[in-house]
């Protein structure tokens, strides 16, 4: 089951986190889309604050030639990279949920209009991702 967020788009996955987040990162490779940066929060939230939580994982989804597009027209917009690609264990036993970040809403901060096509265009790619989990 996909929803929209405000801000973004998930899904919820009949499977545990670590085959979601496999499956993420070949659905992101077959849409020309590499991972980097990973934040292991659960493991960050132990290491730091001493507490458990639930496995939750931050990849950092990056696709080099509409990344050189954007930052060719704006050097800070490097400020708005990566996409962030969320995957967690999900609220019901054997779920999990992959959430990516909306790229329009995330470009639509810089108030360039004339990066709508570079926005559109990864949107679209991300949409695939989450339709091929």
């Amino acid at each position: 089951m996909s929803t929209e967020l405000s801000y973004g788009f998930k899904k919820i996955l009949t499977m545990s986190v670590e085959d979601a987040e496999a499956r993420v990162r070949e659905a992101l490779g077959a849409e020309g889309f590499g991972i980097l940066t990973e934040i292991d929060i659960q493991s960050t939230f132990k290491e730091k604050l001493d507490v458990d939580f639930r496995p939750y994982r931050i990849l950092g989804a990056c696709s080099p030639p509409v990344a050189w597009q954007a930052l060719n027209e704006e050097d800070d917009i490097g400020l708005l990279l990566p996409c962030n690609v969320v995957v967690y264990a999900g609220a019901e036993a054997g779920t999990s949920v992959v959430a990516i970040l909306d790229p329009v809403q995330q470009l639509a901060v810089s108030g360039r209009d004339d990066l709508g096509p570079v926005a559109d265009e990864v949107q679209a790619r991300l949409k695939r991702v989450l339709e091929a989990l």
